[in-house]
């Protein structure tokens, strides 16, 4: 059984198509609606998953690109999850931009086969990204609307090792109980609330210095055009239906992003395909990329 967090802060409708794509009367479902976007959203949210009592509504928060803020909603998501139901195994999360690429039978099984372990991109930040590190070495706090960044240095948690990766996941109910309840997270939370994009490295980072989970999936399982943009640097490009025939024979579980204002009919067409695979029953694919043992550090 699977637990699904859903970060929802536009397009209602899109979210709608997606929350179909992925439902089943066996898992749990958590919304979670920007409180930027205003209460009419949220409002259609609610008045469409009363239908589905599998699902429900995590209390609305502003969750501020680039702030501690959406490893909160994070959080509250695993810990709200972990109270709905004791029979799930593992946790995943989307945004409402997102589309499955698979069944929900597929996921499921592919999952069953793979019990315990955990699906999510982890790198030695300062060996792999070292243009990041001001990141976690930069002292900055969410003030309302937006981040300040401040001149402010500090040194990393002792004894401890950055990762990063992407907001990404597919991670077991024993990593989310750690992660969530155990004091020994407790300084990673506290260290990480004022660090820029800590959505990134947060989860990777209280991972792979600690020992509570299993071995770790070098892959989120996510087909994402990464492309330049600005001073981001990179953003996930907006498929459409010319991007069909990959994202169809992606081994790939989940894809983002689309947006149905742009391109509606590459949701189509998805959608069809998800309905041919449950007809045809396929078997599950193969096994992910790569495996690894986290390295520890010491803590």
């Amino acid at each position: 059984m699977i637990a699904y967090l859903v970060l929802v802060h536009r397009f209602p409708e899109q979210f709608k198509r997606l929350f179909k794509a992925i439902h089943d009367p066996a898992n749990h479902y958590l919304i979670h609606v920007d409180k930027n976007s205003g209460p009419e959203l949220e409002a259609d949210i609610r008045g469409f998953l009363a239908a589905y009592p599998n699902a429900d509504v995590l209390e609305s928060k502003t969750a501020l690109w680039g702030g501690y803020s959406l490893v909160d909603a994070e959080l509250r998501g695993m810990a709200r999850l972990l109270e709905m139901g004791r029979d799930w195994e593992v946790f995943i999360n989307l945004s409402g931009q997102d589309f499955p690429l698979k069944t929900q039978k597929f996921i499921k099984t592919f999952l069953a086969r793979r019990r315990g372990q955990e699906f999510i991109k982890a790198s030695d930040q300062q060996q792999v990204r070292p243009d990041t590190m001001p990141r976690v070495r930069k002292y900055v706090f969410e003030l309302r609307d937006r981040i300040v960044r401040t001149i402010l240095s500090r040194r990393f948690l002792p004894g401890a090792k950055p990762y990063i990766g992407n907001q990404w996941m597919m991670v077991s109910r024993r990593f989310c109980e750690f992660v969530c309840h155990d004091r020994r997270a407790d300084r990673y939370k506290a260290f990480y609330r004022n660090t820029f994009i800590a959505d990134e490295g947060f989860f990777q980072t209280v991972m792979m210095n600690t020992a509570e989970h299993g071995v770790v999936v070098q892959d989120d399982m996510r087909m994402i055009d990464w492309i330049p943009d600005g001073d981001i640097k990179l953003r996930p490009r907006t498929y459409g239906m010319q991007d069909a025939a990959a994202l169809i024979a992606s081994p790939d579980l989940f894809a983002r992003k689309f947006d149905a204002g742009v391109d509606a009919g590459i949701l189509d067409i998805l959608e069809s395909h998800l309905a041919a695979q449950d007809i045809a029953n396929p078997e599950i694919g193969p096994a992910p990329r790569r495996e690894v043992e986290p390295v520890l550090a010491a803590v």
